[in-house]
Order: C-alpha cells, then sequence, then structure tokens
C-alpha cells in the first residue's frame, strides 16, 4: 500500500516519481530473501550517512528511501510531508511507484482518507512503525485496495509517522510485493533502529526550508534560520556562527565562545555538549541514543537545548565546511510544536508509558482521547498525567505544553520568510 497522505498533493508526488521511474523499471524489482546482504554494522552506517546527508541536500531522500526499501524488503516507498495550513506537500519523494498508478490514487481519497485517520490514532507514538497487516485489517477489504493494491501484487505497507504537529504531517510508507510475504518483525526492527535518525533530519531539512544548502550560501542560508547555529570542528571549536548564534555567544548565554571554542555557562554543562560533538565525530549511530539533545542554561535561568547534527562523515556533509565535525543547533522558547521528546523524557526522567502520554497530550489531545489513543481507562490516564505534572513541575496541561515548547526544536522559519518549497 502507499502511504495515505499521498493524496495531499497527487500532481506533484506523480511528476516527482514519473522523471525516476524509466530507470527503475531497468533494474531488478524483487529481490528474493535468500540472495539479500543482512544489514552488517558497515552497512547500517552507511545508510544512516546518507540519511543525515540529505539535510543539506533534500534531492538525495529518493536514494535513501530505496536504500531503507532495500533492508526492509520492500519494492516502493514514498516520503511525504504535507503543510496542512496549505494542504500540500512540502516535501514529496517517490521511489519506485508506477506514474499510471499514482494517476488513480485520487479516485480513492475517501478510503485514504480513513487509512490516514486510522495510521493517526495508533497507540505508537514517533519513531515506532506499524504495518498494514497488524494494525488495519479492514483496509484489506476496501476498493482501494482490491482495485489499486491487490493488482500490482503489493500484500502489506510498512508505515512510519515522521512529524506530527500542529500544521505538518509527515508519513515514510513502503509496499511489501507479495513475493516477499507479510511484513516481519525483523523489518519493523530495522525502520525503528533508522527512525530517529530520519525525524532528526526532516526536522533540521524543515527548519532550513528543504533547501539544499551549499558551501557558497552557508552564512545567508544559516542567517536566515530562527535559532542559534555553530559549526564546530574537532574538540568543539567554532568554525563558522550564524547571527542568531553570534548574538547569543556576544550574550554569554546561553553558549559562549572560550577560546574560539564552544562552551556553555557551567563547566557541567560544557562537558556534556563537548562529549556530544565527540560521539557525533566517533559514531553518528549513536547519536540519537547519547545524544538527542543536551540541556543549556542561561543567565536568566531558563532552559535552552543544544541538538547536534553529525557532519564529520558523508558524501555531502564533508562537503559543507572543511574539518567540521557537528553543527549544533540551540533553542530556547518557541512557539512551535515539538517534534521530539527525548531530551525531555531524558531531563525529567520520564518513563515510556509517561512519554507516550506526553505525545497525546502535546498534541492536544484531551485526557479521555489520550486515554482511548493509549488504550488505556481514563483513570489510569489521569494516573500517569499526575506523575507527569509531578515530575515536570507543573500543576497544568497548559503549563507542560508551554515548558515542553521551551526544550524542543523550532523547526520552521517566520510565516512571512516567503513561500515554501515542495
Amino acid at each position: 500500500m502507499a502511504g495515505a497522505n499521498c493524496s495531499a498533493s497527487l500532481p506533484q508526488v506523480r511528476s516527482i516519481a514519473q522523471t525516476g521511474w524509466n530507470k527503475a523499471m531497468e533494474q531488478q524489482q524483487f529481490r528474493n530473501d535468500a540472495a539479500r546482504q543482512p544489514l552488517t554494522c558497515e552497512c547500517l552506517s552507511d545508510l544512516i550517512g546518507l540519511i543525515y546527508d540529505c539535510t543539506l541536500d533534500p534531492t538525495l531522500w529518493p536514494q535513501a528511501i530505496r536504500a531503507v526499501g532495500d533492508v526492509t524488503n520492500c519494492f516502493a516507498g514514498m516520503l511525504v510531508v504535507t503543510d496542512l495550513d496549505r494542504s500540500e506537500a512540502r516535501l514529496a519523494h517517490i521511489w519506485n511507484y508506477d506514474p499510471a498508478w499514482l494517476a488513480r490514487l485520487p479516485e480513492y481519497a475517501d478510503d485514504l482518507a480513513q487509512i490516514e485517520k486510522k495510521i493517526l490514532s495508533l497507540r505508537h507514538g514517533l519513531g515506532e512503525p506499524g504495518t498494514a497487516s497488524r494494525e488495519m485489517p479492514e483496509a484489506f477489504e476496501t476498493r482501494y485496495f482490491n482495485e489499486w493494491v491487490k493488482p500490482q501484487g503489493i500484500i502489506d505497507a510498512l508505515t512510519l509517522v515522521v512529524m506530527r504537529q500542529a500544521d505538518r504531517l509527515g508519513t515514510l510508507s513502503f509496499s511489501r510485493h507479495e513475493r516477499h510475504g507479510l511484513v516481519t518483525e525483523g523489518d519493523l526492527a530495522v525502520l525503528r533502529l533508522l527512525a530517529p535518525h530520519i525525524r532528526r533530519t526532516l526536522a533540521i531539512s524543515d527548519l532550513m526550508d528543504m533547501k539544499s544548502l551549499e558551501q557558497q550560501t552557508l552564512g545567508a542560508t544559516l542567517d536566515s534560520v530562527t535559532v542559534g547555529v555553530v559549526i564546530v570542528a574537532k574538540e568543539g571549536r567554532i568554525l563558522h556562527a550564524n547571527e542568531t548564534a553570534r548574538r547569543m555567544i556576544d550574550a554569554r548565554s546561553p553558549i559562549l565562545s572560550s577560546g574560539g571554542y564552544l562552551a556553555a555557562t557551567t563547566s557541567q554543562i560544557s562537558e556534556e555538549l563537548l562529549s556530544a560533538i565527540a560521539i557525533a565525530q566517533a559514531d553518528e549511530t549513536r547519536v540519537p541514543a547519547a545524544a538527542m539533545g543536551v540541556p543549556l542554561e542561561d543567565t536568566d535561568h531558563q532552559v535552552a537545548v543544544a541538538h547536534i547534527l553529525p557532519l564529520a562523515s558523508g558524501h555531502r556533509r564533508t562537503q559543507l565546511v572543511s574539518q567540521a565535525t557537528a553543527a549544533v543547533f540551540i533553542t530556547r522558547d518557541t512557539a512551535a510544536p515539538p517534534t521530539d521528546l527525548g531530551t525531555v523524557t531524558r531531563l525529567f526522567g520520564l518513563t515510556p508509558t509517561e512519554t507516550r502520554q506526553l505525545e497525546q497530550l502535546m498534541a492536544g489531545a484531551t485526557l479521555s482521547e489520550a486515554a482511548a489513543a493509549l488504550r488505556v481507562s481514563e483513570a489510569t490516564a489521569r494516573h500517569h498525567r499526575e506523575h507527569i505534572f509531578a515530575k515536570m513541575g507543573v500543576s497544568r496541561q497548559a503549563d507542560l505544553v508551554s515548558l515542553v515548547r521551551r526544550l524542543v526544536p523550532p523547526i520552521r522559519l517566520p510565516k512571512d520568510n516567503g513561500r515554501r518549497q515542495a
């Protein structure tokens, strides 16, 4: 099955798909499972590197989607990020779907809308992939399945929600051919492993307005970003800082320059920040687990967060700035909706169950809606909410939302920054 929200901008999707279709059909579409190479550490590292390269060059997404499809035994896939305010695709990349079939998708708009609604109502949050065969058996009884999915030999779908905000929705989906059977636990595990890297890449790409970042336009592009961005070399040596970051450095809050090296307001925070940068240089595959966000503190005792994008490897990223190890994105208070709660979880010691409920509350769900989505009683949901309030030092949901928004990265430019490009 294809991604449900591709119906948001089907003309754009079909145009993108047509470009690569002829070349794709010349290659072997299906591979036997027995002939497929295992996902080695080297292969995983290369794949994650390719995903991070998409941060700076979004045109690499079709290549990355194909690589992910290969390791999850799928034959076609699509990544769509929809701007819900404009009802248009902000980012749309397709791999291996026949444009003739894509042209027929509007005929099944009602079925696709129901499938999308079901995907978003599932209890798993960002980063947890799902399958059509296990979670949406009702989809196999629709006209969409019988007339569009089945004739192509598609037997299952692998879906991941990669961005979910008030004005953004992003899904990554893959189709499984009957030759390979249903999606397996192993396939889910691979996509689960890649999910945090994909989400980080999309969040930063969205901040960059989905444009390619070239070395010759580095300063102008980064100065258009509304958060602080510092590009550093080994041990945190500052190579470039955008205008927002320079103001932070001049104010010595929440970051500063110590002899030309990036530092924070306390030695302890500086050590953690430099450790995250070192991890990005040594093994970028560990970045989501070990350094999703480094909590900082400014002189007004407000919390800020530094998010790390590895630059030390990758064909595209290593060309940006010579000797660069990482790009550090620093954010303070923002009205942008959250894209990731990893930093909040780590800061306040939330359990996985509490984190899942926090995701629901941040998405605007009421207590009863959160309970339904998590498949627990309302009393249980209230119990978890009180634990979240106690751990985070708030007493109202409004205060909770305000606090989380100060801890997560903003991912959009002001709306008057010009028309966004898909």
